[in-house]
């Protein structure tokens, strides 16, 4: 289970350094076999290779009516590996679909990551605030 969030700078080449706590775990879990690929909100979306291999079969099976769709998520999809000191290479192609600049946003959601151009995510999460609660975590409470 990933969560948290760490605030990382990419290199001049576009390479990410995968903090210490999570680059563990996704050696024991996939052997640094990872696939990105791009989410419609703005973002990449940053899976072990198990995790990607089977939503990757549910997208396939989609109608040809969500084609698009289709095309957004596996017609992106970039696999990847952690290097030798834990750094995952993003292609230009990726980066500039979702406008990652320098600064980062690595967010750990559960079985997968989201991958942010830092003040895209914080524009983002104040529009969220700023339009109050959904109704559906009306009866949501810590």
């Amino acid at each position: 289970m990933f969560q948290g969030a760490s605030a990382i700078n990419l290199d001049a080449k576009g390479r990410m350094s995968i903090p210490s706590k999570h680059r563990d775990a996704l050696a024991v879990q996939c052997e640094g076999r990872l696939t990105l690929t791009r989410h419609p909100h703005g973002c990449l979306l940053f899976f072990p290779r198990p995790v990607w291999e089977s939503h990757r079969e549910q997208i396939a099976a989609w109608p040809m009516s969500a084609r698009a769709w289709q095309r957004i998520f596996l017609g992106n999809a970039c696999d990847v590996e952690l290097d030798s000191v834990g750094r995952i290479l993003i292609s230009p192609e990726l980066r500039s679909a979702v406008g990652l600049t320098r600064e980062v946003m690595l967010l750990g959601m559960g079985s997968h990551f989201e991958i942010w151009d830092a003040a895209k995510l914080a524009e983002d999460e104040q529009a969220a605030v700023a339009g109050g609660m959904p109704d559906v975590l009306s009866n949501f409470s810590f």
